[in-house]
């Protein structure tokens, strides 16, 4: 493959002595930053040092100072992460985690699991997660599906949303920018020894731009959400959760080249997401058994809609997820503590359209998951934890499925300097779509994937200046890939329709297999006013696939080296400037097509003004230069844009 312009070397020059000798946001933190930074993604509460795998938290003073729409503008600066998008907001957005593909990754959205059973993976859409209420995010590296089953292959992205602290108190944006952007959010919560509870609702509008290189009409995009949590303390030991969230979008996506003597047809999307969690917690002997019952459900609603065809209404489709949950948490001793678990997944698929042999039959589809879990954690000396942990999911249509985990942590000196180990395996089951549409095959396998990583963090002079390294191998067997059927001449019985006597172009198919390598480079400053992170990351990516043309080859939208750097100064009279500069290298755009996607270099300027009574203005420039690229071929990404807003707490 092609390297971009801006080579590697000449980008090394620049970054790394500002990483390694400037480097982090005040706010953000890599494992090992603090002893007082706690992760919750590993499903109980557990201090940084003491998790044996790679995790990035980001808090809300990181968050608001990144200045995200959407959480995806985030998470691309973060270690490993690559990002493709058809377009502008609200189009068709895949995240991968150290490369694997984006529905290998779980997203937890307030201890609810969020995905879409019609999806082609199973996973979730990226497209609608925006940052509204959004106070934490949590990304986790590495097959993790011990505690979060399938998916878990690439890692956890878990998102917690703001929790009250007061009686009363509430939050607001606004902010608008370029394509005629707006968006808002408003949030109002209060605590108390009985109850605790918040609210929140967003809405976001743009004009957009083309989707298609060439495209001369823009493709608009508005989107709505709500969110809200309760938590009722029925004793002192006994309280009861609530949770709810809710988001629905509109996105244009015609081709919107206007070939002279057509018309422009106007297509749009809508879909709809709404997710409910009700748990009860019990804690019991003091505090060392806590447990959890939990029951949550998961809607999405989606459909097409073509104004110029006849119908109009051209797909519709509709899933459901809902999960049963119990988990035990059992502090044995000061050195020993137990997590022990059960649930149960039932997933739905039901999709048709005009063109079905019965228009809109609506034909459903299910699967269920039960599974058991155990992970244990001790610690026998000072300062080291060991852990380890097994899995067992059965599924109603491939049968029993195993998983092992083992890992360790070590800080000699509390958190200053921490060394990690582990080795973890994966799985992801087929989706429903993968299964039962036109192009499915009922038979297919889970994916697996086994991993292991060692990795290290140092803090220097007070922890102004932390310092971390990670390196880890992951091999993927069983992948699901699409196959495509012969051209001309008989078809194998595997390439007509199920059921029908209709052929089809291609199949899924267990076929596929990957090696994935990498090198994760973080640092971090904060010294007086002046603070700064960074980090490079190389993602060897190489398609496994005994006997395929593709042998060897880096897998498609996967760049092999990564770069971030943030850069900034609190000055002293209540404005904050910074400058964020982000490269990702040349990248395949697809396994077959064998074309190369240039590398790419974008620097966006940020602006902060903390004016008196908690208000604070802010803005940025994003894309300063207007560099032209793409993440996917043949679709536009957004130029320099511009945005001002105003926030508030309250």
């Amino acid at each position: 493959m092609k390297q971009s312009r801006f080579t590697l070397s000449e980008f090394l020059a620049l970054v790394v002595p500002s990483v390694l000798g400037l480097a982090g946001a005040a706010h953000a933190a890599d494992a090992g930053d603090s002893g007082e930074i706690v992760v919750t993604s590993m499903r109980t509460p557990i201090e940084i040092e003491k998790v044996a795998s790679s995790v990035t938290v980001l808090d809300a003073p990181a968050i608001e100072a990144a200045q995200p729409v959407a959480v995806s503008d985030i998470l691309l600066r973060t270690p490993g992460i690559t990002l493709a998008r058809n377009g502008g907001y609200g189009e068709a957005t895949s995240l991968r985690i150290r490369g694997a593909d984006t529905g290998q990754t779980v997203v937890v959205v307030d201890g609810m699991r969020m995905a879409d059973a019609t999806s082609t993976t199973g996973g979730f859409d990226f497209s609608q997660l925006f940052t509204d209420d959004i106070s934490h995010i949590e990304i986790l590296r590495g097959p993790q599906s011990i505690l979060w089953g399938s998916r878990a292959i690439g890692g956890i992205v878990n998102v917690t949303t703001l929790a009250p602290t007061r009686p009363l108190e509430g939050s607001v944006s606004v902010e608008a920018g370029s394509h005629q952007s707006v968006n808002a959010h408003a949030g109002l919560g209060g605590s108390s020894s009985i109850i605790d509870w918040r609210i929140s609702g967003s809405a976001f509008t743009t004009q957009g731009i083309p989707t298609l290189e060439g495209g001369t009409t823009s493709n608009g995009y508005q989107r709505q959400a709500a969110s809200g949590t309760v938590t009722v303390h029925i004793s002192h030991d006994v309280s009861l959760d609530l949770r709810g969230y809710w988001t629905g979008g509109r996105n244009s996506y015609s081709d919107n080249y206007n070939v002279p003597g057509t018309i422009y047809g106007g297509d749009y999307g809508l879909s709809k997401q709404w997710s409910l969690y009700a748990g009860l917690n019990v804690s019991a002997f003091d505090g060392l058994w806590k447990s959890r019952l939990a029951i949550m459900e998961n809607h999405t609603d989606n459909e097409s809609v073509e104004p110029m065809a006849v119908p109009s209404l051209t797909y519709v489709g509709h899933g459901r997820i809902r999960r049963y949950e119990y988990q035990g948490d059992l502090a044995i001793s000061r050195v020993l503590d137990l997590v022990v678990g059960a649930e149960r997944e039932e997933e739905r698929m039901a999709a048709g359209s005009p063109y079905d042999t019965v228009p809109f039959a609506m034909v459903e589809h299910t699967n269920a998951i039960n599974s058991l879990y155990a992970t244990a954690r001790v610690m026998p000396v000072r300062g080291l934890t060991i852990s380890g942990g097994v899995r067992y999911d059965h599924n109603d249509l491939f049968g029993g499925n195993t998983v092992f985990s083992a890992g360790g942590a070590y800080t000699p000196d509390g958190g200053t300097t921490v060394l990690r180990a582990t080795y973890d395996q994966g799985f992801k089951a087929p989706s429903l779509y993968q299964m039962f549409s036109d192009y499915g095959v009922s038979g297919l396998r889970p994916e697996k994937a086994k991993g292991w990583e060692v990795g290290a963090s140092r803090s220097l002079f007070h922890k102004a200046i932390t310092l971390g390294a990670a390196w880890y191998e992951r091999n993927s067997t069983n992948l699901i890939t699409f196959a495509y059927c012969p051209y001309s001449g008989t078809q194998p019985a595997i390439c007509y329709v199920p059921g029908t006597t209709s052929t089809r172009f291609g199949y899924y198919a267990n076929v596929g297999a990957a090696r994935t390598r990498g090198l994760e480079l973080t640092g971090a400053l904060r010294t007086g006013a002046l603070f700064a992170d960074g980090n490079y990351s190389i993602v060897m990516t190489e398609d496994r696939t005994e006997g395929a043309s593709t042998y060897g080859q880096q897998l498609p939208r996967v760049p092999r080296h990564m770069a971030n750097m943030t850069v900034g100064i609190d000055m002293p009279f209540g404005l904050t400037p910074s400058v964020a500069v982000r490269w990702a290298g040349a990248s395949l755009d697809s396994t077959y097509s064998g074309t190369v996607l240039p590398g790419y270099v974008l620097a966006d300027l940020r602006m902060e003004y903390r004016a008196p009574r908690g208000l604070v203005i802010f803005g940025r420039v994003e894309n300063v230069a207007d560099r032209h690229y793409q993440t996917a071929l043949g679709y536009n990404s957004l130029g320099r844009t511009a945005w001002l807003g105003l926030r508030g707490h309250f």
